[in-house]
């Protein structure tokens, strides 16, 4: 495998060796998020992080609520209210991280794409 390695190293000019390396570069998840809001879909990632987060202030008053109420029956509407801003966020941030790893995936198959053609192109000239 060590030989498939130095063999494209080798055949890469500046700019794929620039691009591989760019594409090498382990991104963190701050990084990751922004890459998300790029693309086709970028504005349904942006619309989504903005629905997450009205999410969690309506999530921040109704915990205030459930902790305020005196009465069963709303204590009992709050904290249902509660349960299910939870678990719409817990939705949104699963797309969120689904295609976060969906553009990953694809970055490394860019990547390999990358290596195979540099590899045939070699190969051609051979």
């Amino acid at each position: 495998m060590a030989q498939i390695d130095e063999k494209i190293t080798e055949a890469l000019d500046e700019d794929d060796y620039a691009f591989l390396t760019s594409l090498d570069a382990d991104r963190g998840m701050f990084q990751q998020i922004g890459d998300t809001w790029k693309g086709p879909l970028g504005g349904w990632a942006k619309l989504l992080f903005g629905f997450t987060f009205v999410l969690g202030m309506g999530l921040l008053y109704a915990f205030y609520q459930v902790a305020h109420t005196r009465h069963p029956v709303e204590h009992t509407l709050w904290a249902i209210l509660a349960l299910t801003l939870i678990v719409l966020m817990g939705f949104a941030k699963e797309w969120m991280f689904a295609r976060m790893n969906m553009l990953t995936i694809l970055r490394e198959i860019k990547r390999l794409q990358v290596q195979v053609a540099l590899l045939s192109d070699e190969k051609k000239g051979d």
